[in-house]
């Protein structure tokens, strides 16, 4: 069946904020559905409140509403596309895009009648499917009916119905909620006493107040699939997902693997037969879908455990994975499409009927912010806790793996052999019993202590082919430690290279050597990483999307052209102070480059970026943001320069490496970005400039510290040098706490060097951005904080313009951005940070590079920002060759989201140190707003330390 072609206007909706459960992968997904409708000659209006991300922005969408995400916002939308005349009306509207929350607000609105009244239908997907797959009673029938396998399981409504279902099917039990994402307010309960908590916080985490009460099958193995299916019942399955870790983690939080490693054929070609059946079975729908399954490791017996009718945060790393872009075809099924008449978007001569093939392993990694939460319960469970993933590409499992950890950016150089690893015995076994962020680690320093594998698979129940990787991984160390440099036989050293070695653990392991000496000795070896492509077909048709991953593997599939190019450097796995902004920025850095006449090459590691999407950049490079990948990444392409202002602090900490090597880095100069990193040279400047800073002082260890506290004055802040979202900020007020913090943050840091400034007690806050092009400085925006000083601009709600600030300190902040802009010698963006007292302005900190609250600013006023910044930073472009038009008419309110539901024992208290997970875009026409007044009535509400 061809398209429909009644269809000409569509609306998608979005998810809403970055909240833990429900992330970038959304935006990611809608975003590349919109770009598909638009290809089908279709207009395409975006509801979505997050402005930080691309889908909100005019190169996706035609129309863009950046409002709350509800059903009077959804009304408004639709009367005005019914009365203007200048606008289409809205034909239907696809809710599979946008997680659980389109889902949720499309039943909602259906319920209402809202779709009914404006002649909108639901593409994509019926609410009767929707019902049949998040109504865990529906669902649990459902798989009866057809004859699938489920665990004995009981629905309940109430508080007894719960303790009835408990007695009959008897612990371990998992309480799984209806309707909620990220399995919030799910849990395993192992013993009696624990369930009436456990049931009670289900029955509320429930928007329906429903739960099921259900058999645990600890210890099983999981095991996803991707799926397309199209109006005509076709079904092709996109990618097998094998996770690491057994059931009892929530998949989002589990180490993945893809395609399936431990499946048996058997087992696999049952599992697919059960998937299609499942598929067919849920009614209407047509595009991509999510089924998990539990395996019994000892008989190979699959359970279902459930179906999600929409796009996943799995489906995103498919698409990644495999280079097939599933919300793509997904978007063109949902208009009438079927799979058969559409072509593989990678091949361009192959169907997109034709299942991908891959010649290559993917391992998905979650990242973790616990560090955020103290006192987070950091055990992992049902409910997902993580904020972001990365993803790691090799031609085996154990090289995908090292890659992955080199990904994460929490210092590891890989997979252990990094000196950091733990010597705790007891400490050890606790992690592998208690799964956290680090069990991994754990797992291969037990194996690195001669803990038997079979104890630890024991312990873990994690299959034992994955566990035989990781202790090859200790066995080829030991080995190694047998060497020098200089006699590493060559086919050994390409042995440990292909099992994804970084120069800095084969430094480490060696000891007496440099990174740099590993490098030029595998040089003179002629070891060179090798680039492969990513084509969905395991090279057995050409591709046309220069797509690459490395590895040590015959030959080179990248050829370099003879263009001038400019390498993006992004920003690795999203995490709490560094978030899907950044997406933002290195997309409109990569359009800008090429507009210029650049070939634009991206580097990052994120599967659920649309930076990372097949067709962002000319070039892609799913590589870890780390300094042996970027840099060979240089050695073969030669680019003109990297653009490190983009990727946030991940791209920022690469520059150094970068001046050191001669690679010229796009925009301002090292020097210039260490002035305003260094907290004390860039104290320096500000009192050589005459610009008020509150006082302070640099100390080494706790005993300077109280020395340097005394003179500048208590309350302190106290915070390490080169840092991203307030790492280790707090605000103290006597000697003995100080100590306390000095002494964490030197063991956290070491060799970091700790500033200690005078807190501006009950000071304001406010914060400029700004684009310098070496003659003109343009102010971007200047935003004032309804939360005082002391609360991480991050999460701060702030208000574009300033509202309540005078016009003597607006001047000053205007005045002070100029200087320091010129004096840094800035080429393209900085923001600016200042505390306001007694109508006097101190700066607190400049950043060289791209914001949180450009995207914000950008969406605002309505100006690309970015795309002008990237231009002066190329110096093809001066500020004056832009015409710049603000569009706000009243006020924007940036306001910080919040993921505390996920840590219900930590409490929510406000800092130095940033929390929130994403962020809404808020318009309001005066003061006087209700949402508004309420904000400055809590302003003080959650200042802490």
């Amino acid at each position: 069946m061809p398209k429909n072609n009644s269809i000409k206007s569509v609306l998608i909706i979005g998810s809403g904020p970055i909240i833990i459960g429900q992330a970038c992968e959304f935006d990611y997904a809608g975003s590349q559905a919109s770009l598909s409708l638009k290809e089908e000659g279709i207009t395409v209006s975006i509801i979505n409140s997050n402005p930080a991300t691309i889908m909100t922005d005019k190169v996706i969408a035609d129309h863009v509403y950046l409002k709350p995400l509800d059903v009077t916002s959804i009304e408004e939308i639709l009367k005005l596309h019914q009365e203007s005349p200048d606008l289409l009306k809205i034909d239907a509207v696809l809710p599979t895009m946008g997680g659980q929350t389109a889902l949720n607000l499309a039943i909602e609105a259906e319920e209402r009648g809202i779709w009914e009244k404006y002649g909108v239908k639901i593409i994509g997907v019926d609410t009767a499917a929707i019902e049949k797959t998040e109504n865990r009673e529906e669902f649990r029938k459902l798989m009866i009916e057809i004859g699938i396998g489920v665990a004995p399981s009981k629905i309940a409504n109430s508080f007894l119905e719960g303790k009835e279902a408990a007695q009959q099917i008897g612990f371990p039990l998992v309480i799984r909620p209806s309707y909620t994402l990220g399995g919030y307010g799910g849990g395993f309960v192992h013993k009696k006493e624990d369930f009436d908590a456990a049931l009670s916080h289900g029955l509320q985490a429930s928007p329906t107040h429903e739960v099921l009460v259900e058999q645990a099958v600890l210890g099983w193995k999981e095991y996803e699939l991707e799926l397309l299916r199209d109006n005509k019942d076709n079904v092709i399955i996109i990618c097998s997902i094998e996770n690491f870790d057994p059931m009892g983690i929530h998949t989002g939080d589990s180490i993945t693997v893809a395609p399936a490693m431990t499946l048996s054929d058997r087992c696999y070609q049952d599992m697919r037969n059960q998937a299609i059946k499942m598929m067919r079975a849920i009614g209407n729908f047509a595009g991509g879908c999510n089924v998990q399954f539990s395996v019994n490791p000892e008989d190979e017996k699959i359970i279902a455990i459930e179906i999600n009718p929409r796009v996943s945060r799995s489906s995103a790393l498919a698409s990644k994975a495999t280079g097939y872009p599933i919300a793509k075809i997904a978007a063109k099924l949902a208009i009438g499409y079927n799979l058969d008449e559409l072509e593989n978007q990678i091949t361009k001569t192959t169907s997109a009927y034709f299942e991908p093939t891959l010649d290559y392993v993917i391992v998905k990694i979650p990242r973790w912010n616990f560090d955020k939460f103290k006192g987070a319960n950091m055990e992992l469970g049902l409910q997902m806790k993580s904020v972001g993933e990365v993803m790691g590409i090799g031609r085996s499992f154990i090289e995908a793996l090292q890659k992955a950890c080199q990904s994460l950016e929490i210092g590891r150089a890989g997979l252990g052999s990094d000196g950091k690893q733990n010597r705790n015995i007891e400490d050890i076994m606790y992690k592998l019993e208690h799964p956290s962020w680090d069990r991994l680690f754990a797992i291969k320093d037990a194996m690195r202590m001669g803990v038997p594998l079979e104890s630890i698979r024991k312990v873990t129940k994690i299959d034992r082919w994955f566990l035989n990787q990781i202790q090859e991984l200790a066995t080829l160390e030991q080995e190694l430690k047998r060497y020098s440099l200089n006699n590493i036989p060559k086919d050994f050293f390409l042995t440990i290279k292909q099992k994804g070695f970084s120069d800095v653990q084969i430094a480490w392991v060696l000891g007496n050597v440099t990174e740099d000496d590993v490098y030029d000795r595998r040089k003179e070896l002629g070891l060179r990483r090798v680039y492969k492509m990513v084509d969905t077909c395991a090279a057995e048709f050409q591709a046309k999307t220069p797509y690459f991953y490395s590895t040590y593997d015959g030959e080179n599939e990248s050829i370099p052209s003879d263009k001038k190019k400019i390498i993006v450097l992004g920003s690795g796995p999203n995490r709490i102070g560094q978030g899907i902004e950044f997406d933002y920025s290195c997309v409109h850095g990569l359009i800008a480059a090429h507009e210029e006449g650049f070939e634009s090459i991206m580097v990052n590691c994120n599967p659920e970026t649309v930076s990372t999407d097949f067709n962002m950049a000319d070039k892609l490079y799913f590589e870890p943001v780390f300094w042996e990948h970027v840099r060979e990444i240089i050695d073969l392409e030669k680019p003109e320069g990297v653009i490190v202002q983009l990727g946030g602090q991940t791209a920022l900490k690469m520059a150094e490496k970068l001046h050191e090597k001669g690679i010229k880095i796009i925009g301002t100069s090292f020097n210039n970005m260490d002035i305003a990193e260094d907290r004390g040279r860039f104290s320096d400047l500000l009192k050589d400039l005459g610009i008020p800073y509150p006082k302070y002082g640099v100390a080494e260890d706790a005993e300077e510290a109280i020395k340097v506290a005394q003179e500048v004055g208590y309350p302190v802040l106290v915070r390490p040098s080169y840092v991203l979202g307030g790492q280790g900020m707090s605000i103290v007020i006597n000697d003995e706490d100080l100590e306390k913090a000095v002494v964490k943050l030197l063991g956290d840091l070491p060799g970091n060097r700790v500033l200690i400034d005078h807190f501006l007690d009950r000071a304001e806050e406010a914060e400029s951005d700004a684009i310098f092009d070496g003659d003109e400085v343009h102010i971007i925006g200047l935003m004032e904080h309804i939360e005082p000083a002391g609360i991480h601009s991050g999460d701060s709600s702030a208000v574009l313009p300033p509202f309540n600030l005078s016009a003597n300190v607006i001047s000053k902040m205007e005045e002070y951005t100029d200087k320091i802009a010129r004096a840094l010698d800035i080429r393209g963006l900085m923001n600016m940070q200042f505390a306001i007292k007694n109508d006097e302005v101190f700066v607190i900190e400049a950043n060289p590079r791209a914001s949180r609250t450009v995207p914000f600013i950008a969406k605002a006023y309505d100006v690309p920002y970015i795309n002008i910044a990237t231009k002066v930073m190329l110096g093809t472009k001066k500020l004056k060759d832009f015409n710049i038009e603000r569009k706000l008419k009243g006020y924007a309110i940036k306001e910080p989201v919040f993921s505390h539901h996920k840590f219900p024992e930590v409490q929510k208290e406000l800092g130095p140190e940033m929390k929130s997970t994403g962020e809404s875009i808020r318009f309001i026409k005066d003061l006087e707003d209700p949402h508004f007044l309420q904000l400055y009535r809590e302003k003080s509400m959650y200042l802490s330390k």
